[in-house]
């Protein structure tokens, strides 16, 4: 078995050796090996793949000059006497006739290496048989939901979220994509110049400097999709640059995920992905429900919102009415936390359980109630909720627990875009919660205790690691604690514009989650968006008003 990881790789030359070619997709939990051998700051996949490595004893493999980080990879895996074989290819950049050339020399010389780690010869039919029977075109079959990926290589397990979700990815232009060109050799000709040729006009990478056929093959195959995703990996901003780009090019709907390959914040990046498929339905005539069925009077629903500080769950009439709500703490469980919030709001109206119709989760824990009957991502809940309870909103504000949200709707109410905070608890309701034992100021005083600021502090660093220190620094030179509390708000404040800054900022704004409680925080998001918030009555329902109004919905 030899690995490899780029779509330059020629898998049909290790297969003609009777060599089993395996792309190497990291499955990994951290970088305790890797980061023995490589520095912490080497991109991340870099670093996947040497740990996928060495934890599943891949021995032999065959990598191409992509970037400075493959090219560290290659020098240590060189350098362990753990690898039996590694090779290294040195792909051109340009896409002609002296590359191919060069190419094939590079290929030559691959042969070789090929000769001496196997002790077999090259065998010319098969390769050239093999490479005429695996390079036909495919039809491809669209149905459903159809997603392009692009940017960086995908993990397994996001491509199996997107499934999940209910999308089938049919065009992958991602580095290790699907997208090639065919072709036919022949041993009348010279079969590895040709081949050399069929390697470098596959769908072309960043690294290639005439990379235009990116955007072209994408336009052209733009009416076959309902929406892209695109994936950047962390510390590699180039694919970043061509994201930009592409907002402005393109008209499907995109949304952009970042990934470090470590199976860490598959929650998050579960509902990102979910709520883009949600909001891609939403437009799709063939998912659009008849809103002209009526439903009985007597029927009764209830949504719940399960997060990661507090589960909500509302009771509402076929009439869209609140007829009662709760808000306990989710507690170790997320289960234990929907079932005494449920059994809360039921005690309200002197009833049980039966009397539901349908019941919808929403949140994190979504997927770990066993009593609902369906669920849907907060991002569809919120815009929905958003609507119903204001309809002039068009951008809604929610920070929760353990993340924070920007979500634009359109003038019907439907979610054009979003956007969420990464895997970090700065800017979120848990980062306040901190900074409340820090300056032993109980959390629900400290937007009060703000307006009473009168020294302009900064709290420079979002980290609430960090940010901790700030803060006992600041208590060590006698700081007044309003003005410390006030330097976190505008903190706070910061962080979210930043997330409504990547949705655009269209007035009027609607703020959610347990953080819009804090008038500390309202009031310095106010200053910087130039512009009022509309804050409901309970704020931290709204996700599960969204869940309810789906309930009824689904009926």
């Amino acid at each position: 078995m030899i690995g490899y990881v780029c779509k330059y790789t020629p898998i049909h030359i290790i297969e003609a050796f009777n060599e089993n070619a395996v792309r190497i997709n990291p499955h990994v939990s951290g970088f305790d090996k890797a980061e023995a051998l490589m520095h912490p700051n080497v991109c991340t996949y870099a670093k996947a793949v040497l740990e996928e490595c060495i934890n599943s004893g891949i021995c032999n493999l065959v990598l191409v000059n992509c970037c400075d980080s493959i090219k560290r990879l290659y020098d240590v895996l060189k350098s362990s006497p753990d690898f039996d074989f590694v090779h290294l290819i040195n792909v051109p950049r340009k896409r002609n006739r002296a590359s191919a050339l060069i190419m094939k020399s590079e290929l030559i010389k691959f042969i070789s290496s090929m000769e001496k780690f196997t002790g077999r010869k090259f065998d010319d039919d098969k390769f050239i048989n093999m490479v005429n029977a695996k390079t036909d075109k495919k039809s491809c079959k669209l149905s459903g939901i159809n997603i392009a990926l692009m940017g960086s290589r995908v993990k397994d397990s996001t491509i199996k979220q997107i499934e999940t979700a209910g999308a089938s990815i049919n065009f992958d232009f991602t580095c290790t994509g699907n997208f090639t060109k065919s072709t036919v050799l022949s041993k009348n000709e010279d079969f590895i110049l040709s081949y050399s040729s069929f390697l470098l006009n596959a769908f072309p990478c960043m690294r290639m400097v005439d990379n235009k056929d990116r955007i072209r093959i994408l336009n052209e195959n733009i009416d076959k999709m309902d929406g892209l995703i695109y994936h950047t990996t962390k510390f590699c901003d180039a694919y970043s640059f061509e994201y930009a780009a592409l907002k402005d090019l393109i008209s499907i709907p995109m949304l952009k995920i970042e990934t470090d390959y470590t199976e860490e914040g598959s929650g998050q990046m579960r509902t990102r992905i979910e709520a883009f498929v949600e909001t891609i339905k939403s437009k799709n005539e063939k998912y659009k429900k008849d809103d002209s069925v009526s439903i009985k009077d007597d029927i009764l629903v209830a949504g719940i919102d399960s997060g990661s500080t507090s589960t909500n769950v509302v009771i509402m009439n076929a009439k869209r009415k609140i007829l009662s709500y709760s808000v306990v703490r989710t507690g170790a469980k997320s289960q234990n936390g929907a079932e005494k919030a449920m059994k809360e709001a039921l005690k309200k109206l002197n009833m049980d359980s039966s009397r539901l119709s349908r019941i919808i989760s929403t949140g994190y824990g979504r997927v770990s109630i066993p009593f609902a009957d369906g669920e849907i991502t907060e991002i569809t809940c919120h815009g929905k909720a958003a609507y119903f309870l204001n309809n002039k909103v068009r951008t809604i504000i929610d920070i929760g627990g353990q993340d924070s949200k920007a979500i634009r709707l359109d003038d019907s109410g439907k979610v054009v875009d979003f956007a969420m905070n990464d895997k970090c608890a700065a800017g979120t309701g848990r980062f306040l919660e901190m900074m409340s034992h820090t300056l032993e100021v109980p959390l629900s005083e400290m937007g009060k205790r703000s307006l009473d600021w009168r020294e302009d502090i900064d709290i420079t660093s979002m980290c609430t690691v960090f940010a901790e220190s700030e803060v006992v620094s600041l208590v060590a030179q006698n700081k007044d604690i309003s003005d410390i509390i006030h330097g976190l708000h505008k903190s706070v404040a910061s962080k979210t514009l930043s997330l409504v800054n990547r949705v655009g900022k269209k007035e009027a704004y609607m703020m959610t989650g347990g953080v819009a409680k804090n008038i500390g925080v309202v009031k310095c998001l106010e200053k910087k968006l130039g512009d009022k918030i509309f804050i409901p009555q309970e704020p931290q329902i709204v996700g599960a008003v969204g869940a309810a109004l789906t309930a009824l919905e689904s009926i």
